[in-house]
């Protein structure tokens, strides 16, 4: 087992490191892994050896707070990774918070602390107590551990998730042959605590991961989304962070419940046959005095230049990415969620700011990478180690990157030399799109390429295009908001906007809320406008965008090639005098193909008429100007034949009145 773990190791370069000290032990490694069995709960040599290499993948079943036995004793077994430490102890209420009472063992090489406290029980509180090189005393949370006092309160809380009970067995097996390619994937981005609230005053009101389980799974099927990603669940101190400044990375929010509670939201949703994304953010921490900054009085997960290892805008430190211990930190970090949680996959935040060394930093705050650039040639063997990993141990899952930037091959695989994600969020895309709708539709047609550039790129990586939280806060106004006209204008703008973007190439994602045209932009500190939905306006856009879901999900042609030109084909990408875009989506085998016909303009066009590929009948299977969607409800035939009669450079076309701001769907 070691030697092919030492070879696999030597082979890549992101592990090419130095293990001179450890050449003594190599030698014996079969007696440092008995000693590591003896005691199955204790740091041992491999343990510390594979730490070092950062190819300790369960590291987080060592390091922290675990439930042992030391001879007939029971107690609590606490680890904790500090070597810049003079000494330590854990603190807590078992010992009544007296730093003298429970002391910690040092073990060398990495400076791992250990002690078993016989007094510690299941849901206790706890911190280390670490006194620096310069003799001060620091109270630091268990960076480990799987739980945490409810904040504003920064303790971790003693917990057993060894004994979580699943019914997903199937579905876990099922995962690992799951080629996400070619199924359909649509998301819903939601964000726990604002998704819904009940009326308690003298609380938060926040509900349950048990609560939103059942209420969000029920929404969801409804809607038809395949997938749920939630928004900042590691444990983090401030609310309006939402989750992506974390000071826990192996612990669920307490704000929603236990971990229990936690794995019960997940195993409820795999019930519900819909998959869970969890937002992770390897890219940064925050400052804190109880996290990970300066942990042992020194830096130690964060890199010790701060022209590395600080965000200076955001005020945030930045992992060491090239130290194997903080790479074993967060490579493990998500095989934990992955496996122990049952997640189905990851968003990893903020990929632009790890992958480039002057990220939102000006002249003198960034330092060059050894050959001058700005490449972080050690986020580039993390990114590159962990999607290895992932795919390796986790077969099935999704990781996504948010990557804004054309970084080449972010979902090439590592083999291949690129980073090894299955797919990017289409911030391109994004960008244009959102720049488009905002127009008047007078000016549209001088920036008619906007909607049709996307198509220029679209195969380069596999992409999701997103309409995330981040395009509905800090003052950037709700959707609905962002469309022009008067109140009517704006619905239809709408619905016009979100029948292209299901058209178009790639999977979907949107953010709560957008469903249903809420009209304020979003906020963590309230629910969602829910009551809405008593107006016809926000009713009638929740199910279009529904019916938009369930066609999405129903044809093939919709996704199963999002990744070929085979899969897409321009009618009419020209038409900007008049705004309106023509496309076909394909499926394998040429079996219910789609066309699909928008106009961007109040106009209506009663002559128009669309070149089609073959002399066929063309089934009207989704026509926005339905009254149940807020259009005039004027009736149309089901049914169109095809004439010899050419029409955007095909020999046959038929003709269809468009009305204004129309999205038809035609089958063939």
């Amino acid at each position: 087992m070691f030697v092919k773990t030492l070879s696999f190791c030597m082979g890549l370069k992101y592990n090419e490191r130095n293990i001179s000290k450890w050449t003594g032990k190599v030698n014996d490694m079969g007696k440092a892994m008995k000693k590591n069995t003896k005691m199955s709960y204790e740091i041992g040599e491999l343990d510390q050896y594979l730490f070092g290499q950062g190819t300790h993948y369960e590291i987080y079943k060592k390091l922290g707070a675990h439930k042992a036995k030391k001879g007939k004793k029971e107690g609590i077994y606490f680890a904790v990774w500090a070597p810049h430490a003079q000494e330590i102890s854990v603190i807590g209420e078992f010992n009544q918070w007296d730093r003298t009472a429970s002391p910690m063992k040092r073990h060398e090489p990495l400076g791992i602390y250990d002690c078993f406290v016989p007094e510690a029980k299941e849901g206790m509180l706890y911190k280390f107590c670490i006194r620096t090189q310069e003799g001060e005393y620091l109270y630091k949370a268990d960076p480990f551990a799987n739980y945490a006092e409810v904040r504003p309160g920064t303790a971790s809380r003693i917990v057993d998730i060894e004994d979580l009970k699943w019914t997903d067995s199937k579905w876990m097996k099922d995962r690992e042959t799951w080629d996400h390619n070619h199924e359909p994937v649509s998301i819903y981005e939601a964000h726990i605590g604002s998704w819904k609230r009940h009326p308690r005053e003298e609380e938060d009101g926040f509900y349950t991961y048990r609560e939103f389980a059942h209420e969000a799974a029920a929404y969801i099927k409804e809607m038809g989304y395949t997938h749920i990603e939630l928004m900042g669940i590691a444990e983090y101190p401030y609310d309006g962070s939402w989750g992506y400044q974390v000071t826990g990375y192996y612990a669920p929010t307490a704000r929603y419940g236990t971990p229990k509670d936690f794995m019960y939201f997940v195993d409820y949703m795999h019930e519900k046959g819909i998959h869970v994304i969890l937002d992770w953010v390897p890219a940064h921490f925050p400052k804190d005095e109880h996290g990970l900054g300066r942990f042992d009085g020194q830096p130690l997960y964060e890199h010790p230049d701060p022209r590395r290892g600080e965000h200076p805008h955001w005020g945030t430190y930045i992992f060491n990415y090239g130290k194997r211990e903080v790479e074993n930190f967060l490579i493990a970090n998500g095989l934990f969620w992955l496996k122990e949680f049952h997640v189905d996959g990851l968003r990893v935040d903020a990929v632009a700011s790890m992958l480039y060394l002057d990220y939102g930093k000006d002249d003198g705050e960034w330092l060059p990478n050894e050959k001058g650039g700005n490449e972080n040639y050690d986020a580039i063997n993390l990114f590159r180690h962990m999607n290895e990993q992932f795919e390796k141990q986790c077969p099935g899952t999704e990781i996504i990157a948010e990557e804004s930037t054309a970084w080449a091959g972010v979902t090439s695989p590592v083999s291949m030399n690129g980073l090894g994600f299955l797919f990017k969020w289409n911030m391109g895309w994004m960008n244009d799109f959102l720049e488009y709708m905002k127009l008047d539709p007078y000016f549209r047609a001088n920036n008619h390429g906007k909607l049709t550039f996307s198509m220029q790129y679209a195969y380069s990586e596999n992409f999701i295009q997103v309409l995330s939280h981040d395009e509905v806060v800090h003052g950037k106004g709700s959707m609905i908001e962002k469309m022009p006209g008067e109140y009517e204008d704006k619905f239809a703008n709408l619905r016009t906007a979100y029948g292209f973007m299901y058209g178009h190439p790639g999977k979907k994602l949107l953010f709560m809320g957008q469903e249903f045209a809420q009209l304020r932009e979003w906020s963590e500190e309230r629910e969602l406008d829910w009551f809405l939905l008593a107006e016809p306006e926000h009713q009638q856009m929740k199910m279009w965008v529904k019916d938009l879901l369930h066609l999405y999900k129903r044809h093939k042609a919709m996704y199963e090639m999002d990744q070929s030109w085979e899969g897409f084909e321009w009618i009419n990408a020209d038409d900007g005098y008049r705004s309106i875009y023509s496309f076909m989506r394909h499926s394998k085998g040429a079996k219910k193909n789609l066309l699909f016909v928008c106009n961007f303009t109040p106009m209506a066009r009663d002559d128009y008429r669309v070149g089609v590929p073959r002399k066929k009948q063309y089934k009207l299977i989704l026509n926005s100007d339905e009254e149940k969607y807020g259009g005039t409800g004027a009736d149309r035939k089901k049914i169109y034949k095809a004439e010899k009669k050419e029409c955007d450079g095909r020999p046959y076309s038929f003709a269809y009145k468009l009305p204004p701001y129309g999205v038809a769907v035609f089958e063939f």
